[in-house]
């Protein structure tokens, strides 16, 4: 069993190029069957001033790679290749 802040702990990393995209801010239910649907993640740094909102990314549940120890590994970015097109 896993609790949130076991988590907001981890280290949340893209396997498409290595990056650490940033650290959990939230987690997005589904409210029918309880069953975690995304990842939002807070990206490090203000884009709109001392003041301004950080960026969130939203990481689907059929994205996340694996969930480690240490390290949630997900794919973000990806651009599908022809074969997924057709």
């Amino acid at each position: 069993m896993m609790r949130i802040s076991d988590f907001q702990l981890k280290d949340i990393v893209n396997v498409t190029d290595g990056k650490k995209l940033g650290r959990l801010a939230d987690i997005e239910l589904n409210s029918t069957t309880g069953a975690i649907s995304a990842l939002i993640i807070e990206q490090s740094g203000k884009k709109f001033g001392l003041f301004g909102k950080e960026e969130e990314i939203i990481i689907f549940w059929m994205n996340i790679v694996k969930i480690g120890g240490d390290v949630i590994l997900v794919r973000h970015g990806e651009k599908p290749s022809e074969e997924d097109e057709q």
